[in-house]
């Protein structure tokens, strides 16, 4: 078996135990005769994982009992219209700080169904930059405030959250969930696509507080309404099973390696490793986000040309090292750094940076 250091955005790399265990686990699950993704979401196996998932997600992260742990499908894609339709009544108006492409495609979604008010916009740093929390200009009478925790893209992280007030916080956390402890009663809802540090493509998760639930309409959707998956579950339809099955995985996984206070310090050992690379050479490599914003999930970077940096991917590809081109939309190198990259992995990064720097600078 050959396996790569997998620097990719997302879909990202998992555990390989994990990936052990659904290899082992998926034709003849425990004993059942049948593979998870045959067996009905009904079947009392399938509800002994699905609940599962969901208690360890409150136990993680400690999630008070008035908030529902929900599953969803559509990606943190589909949130960016169902938090407006949920949330966002006739008359009232939302916050909404622009801080990269994916709080522009929240925006966006949300300004086709109700009111917005842009209380901060990257654009002219041209979203390489956070404001101090502190600094926003928030409105008391807003219905929420939606922030994005962390863009993959511009490579910046909120470290710290702002204090809304009465104002309910939404968070598109699908980059950053459970790579740090949260201040969870900051938040009216929270969303995250499990793809980068949760499980694979095709599972959503939805922490929202209850006293969101009851701002829901009566004419949404079934399926867009949150009560529905709420009061049900989240087993009023078919769930995505075998996402589910990989989320639960994780989760065991990350809860025996120590939780979110384990996570957070890898987290801070894997960035700092690659900052500390970009630092220390002399210039060859430059990070465009200023320290107290640079993401500890996407570190992202710039060579002196980009012909050096199309030989730099190319090079680290060789070297069992893929996924560091940059995204289309900026160019550049970008290494992601989620739960399951090893810390050995930051450190071989580092070491072909200070190698590839030396010969090429």
């Amino acid at each position: 078996m050959h396996r790569i250091l997998n620097f990719n955005a997302g879909p990202s790399t998992l555990p390989l135990p994990v990936l052990e265990q659904a290899r082992d686990e998926f034709v003849e699950f425990r004993g059942t005769g049948m593979s998870i993704v045959e067996m009905s979401h009904r079947a009392k196996p399938y509800e002994e994982v699905h609940f599962g998932a969901v208690s360890l997600i409150r136990e993680l992260l400690d999630l008070p009992d008035h908030y529902k742990v929900l599953f969803l499908g559509g990606g943190a894609t589909l949130q960016f219209a169902m938090v407006p339709m949920n949330l966002l009544p006739a008359g009232r108006s939302c916050d909404f700080t622009l801080t990269g492409s994916w709080a522009k495609k929240a925006c966006d979604d949300a300004r086709k169904i109700g009111s917005v008010s842009v209380v901060y916009d990257g654009k002219p740093v041209n979203y390489l930059s956070l404001p101090a929390p502190a600094d926003l200009m928030l409105d008391p009478a807003a219905a929420y405030l939606h922030l994005t925790a962390n863009e993959t893209i511009g490579g910046v992280q909120w470290q710290s959250f702002p204090d809304a007030g009465e104002v309910p916080i939404v968070c598109d956390m699908s980059s950053d969930f459970l790579s740090r402890r949260l201040p969870v009663d900051r938040f009216g809802l929270i969303y995250a696509g499990a793809q980068k540090n949760v499980g694979p493509a095709g599972a959503t998760v939805v922490l929202i507080r209850d006293d969101m639930l009851e701002r829901c309409a009566d004419t949404l959707p079934a399926y867009l309404d949150y009560r529905t998956h709420a009061e049900g579950d989240s087993l009023y339809n078919t769930p995505p099973v075998f996402a589910l099955y990989m989320v639960k995985l994780v989760l065991e996984h990350l809860k025996a390696a120590g939780g979110l206070a384990a996570a957070e310090k890898w987290a801070d050992q894997r960035s700092g490793l690659v900052y500390d690379a970009i630092e220390g050479s002399g210039g060859f490599y430059s990070c465009p986000v200023p320290p107290h914003c640079r993401s500890k999930m996407n570190v992202v970077f710039r060579l002196p040309s980009e012909a050096l940096e199309k030989t730099f991917v190319a090079e680290a590809a060789a070297a069992g090292m893929e996924g560091l081109k940059g995204h289309r939309s900026v160019g550049g190198c970008r290494a992601s750094l989620y739960n399951a990259m090893p810390i050995a992995g930051a450190e071989a990064l580092a070491r072909f940076m200070a190698e590839f720097a030396a010969q090429n600078g």
